[in-house]
């Protein structure tokens, strides 16, 4: 990457990218684009897209027939996204308030981000106002928290060693798991043909520590949760014995990773 990490929202995208992306993120995009049955040609834009790993996989999806646009409300994500993948066009916005005209793209997909909007019914609407009659909607959500056991350890061990706001910023992307109010608030925003799809992946990261510290040094600052060094390293230690199950004989950390899918299409 060539964006300079001295600014602290830069240095926790280039964190987020380099250690949660490949772990946890990448093996969902084609998922989700399968979903959305995106196409060579169409347009398509990616909400809440982080770092891009969603944005650019469509990109390879629609060809140079087609375009894709990327939007978070984080400069930090989108330096970071823009460094990446330079075709894709970029933009700073939140998802409650779409900054594109009705009906613009074919397919608007959005992963592991409705969770965070501040008001998720309306964030919907406007995704469904931006996408043309017929077109696809596709969202990703994590499954909730206590069918993540890996996750359950460590926010447990957050919440002893750092304290509430940090073991509540990692519980905070598996509030969204419950498949009928899923249903729900789709069908409220006015999609039509929901489908709440149930999968399980599979987290694969080098070792305990850096699947921590991924959370640690990446996605707590995120969140807006920094901790001191001292708290930092007796977390990691502590974190060697409480998830020393999920290691594998090579080392690495392995856990299942389970999420919804959930589309429709705009009638």
């Amino acid at each position: 990457m060539t964006v300079s990490s001295e600014d602290p929202q830069i240095a926790a995208a280039q964190a987020y990218e380099a250690l949660h992306v490949p772990a946890i993120f990448q093996e969902w995009a084609p998922l989700v684009l399968d979903a959305a049955r995106l196409e060579a040609g169409q347009r398509v834009l990616d909400v809440a897209c982080g770092t891009g790993v969603l944005a650019r996989e469509a990109v390879e999806r629609v060809d140079s027939s087609g375009a894709v646009t990327g939007l978070d409300p984080n400069p930090g994500m989108l330096a970071v996204a823009g460094d990446l993948a330079p075709s894709v066009e970029w933009r700073e916005g939140t998802a409650e308030s779409l900054p594109f005209a009705d009906q613009s793209f074919d397919a608007v997909v959005s992963q592991f981000g409705l969770m965070f909007f501040a008001d998720r019914a309306q964030a919907l609407r406007e995704m469904l106002r931006v996408t043309k009659p017929g077109g696809r909607l596709a969202v990703a959500v994590w499954a909730p928290l206590e069918d993540s056991e890996a996750y359950s350890i460590e926010v447990e061990l957050l919440e002893l060693l750092a304290g509430r706001a940090a073991a509540d910023a990692l519980r905070a992307p598996f509030i969204l798991g419950d498949r009928q109010e899923l249903a729900d608030l789709f069908e409220g925003a006015g999609a039509a043909g929901v489908s709440v799809e149930a999968h399980t992946g599979t987290a694969r990261f080098p070792s305990i520590r850096t699947m921590v510290e991924a959370d640690l040094r990446g996605w707590l600052p995120v969140m807006g949760v920094v901790l001191d060094e001292p708290v930092i390293q007796r977390i990691l230690e502590e974190a060697e014995t409480a998830l020393e199950k999920f290691v594998t004989a090579d080392g690495r950390v392995v856990f299942d990773s389970p999420a919804r899918i959930v589309s429709g299409h705009r009638p």
